[in-house]
């Protein structure tokens, strides 16, 4: 197990992880850092635990925004050629050569979409945990 410091909004706060996990952890500390800043910048300063409060619904109103999205393209309702605005390429995969058969992009988009779906139940796991 390892120790690391994150800076949110001016304060630092021990955490313990996994080893390797740490660069993770900083890279969500500071998304966090600068949702804070945001939110203060829009609000004013309300107090530091309703800062970071509101900004924990943020994260998490983006977070089930992205399960919505993800929901929405394993049911098909909406389309595998509209999830290039969702962040997932549609039709084949770059670099599919030639014998890529008819429906082998749409078995890729939905590995991605699996793939994408399990780091997010992950990051809600983490941020339950917390």
């Amino acid at each position: 197990m390892a120790q690391i410091s994150l800076m949110v909004h001016g304060r630092s706060y021990q955490v313990t992880c996994d080893d390797g996990q740490e660069g993770h952890l900083l890279k969500l500390a500071e998304y966090i850092d600068r949702k804070v800043g945001e939110l203060e910048g829009s609000v004013g300063q309300v107090g530091e635990q309703r800062l970071l409060f509101m900004s924990c619904l943020l994260v998490a109103d983006e977070l089930f925004d992205a399960r919505r999205q993800i929901d929405g393209l394993k049911t098909g309702e909406v389309p595998l050629s509209q999830a290039a605005s969702y962040g997932v390429g549609a039709g084949a995969a770059p670099g599919a050569g030639p014998g890529a058969g008819p429906g082998a992009g749409d078995e890729r988009a939905t590995q991605a979409l699996e793939a994408c779906a399990q780091r997010i139940e992950a990051i809600a796991a983490r941020l339950q945990e917390a």
